[in-house]
């Protein structure tokens, strides 16, 4: 049990996924003032993987995000 609150914890939006085993994925559709990827997650039934490759095919060609780098300060 205190590794599952751990987990929550560290994890908050992906913890579900994660426990149920269900497919999920995370697609940089929005970006942010600082030019920073906003991610969006998506969840898929289980025995459903092959839904969600085709599902980030379809919105990285309505929203192409492979060129976008975000501005990475190293210090």
């Amino acid at each position: 049990m205190a590794l599952r609150r751990r987990m929550a914890a560290f994890s908050p939006f992906t913890y579900i996924s994660n426990a149920s085993g269900q497919p999920a994925l995370s697609l940089p559709l929005h970006w942010s003032e600082d030019g920073l990827p906003v991610g969006l997650h998506f969840v898929g039934p289980i025995g459903q993987e092959a839904m969600l490759p085709r599902l980030a095919a379809q919105l990285e060609t309505a929203r192409p995000w492979a060129h976008r780098r975000p501005h990475v300060c190293v210090r």
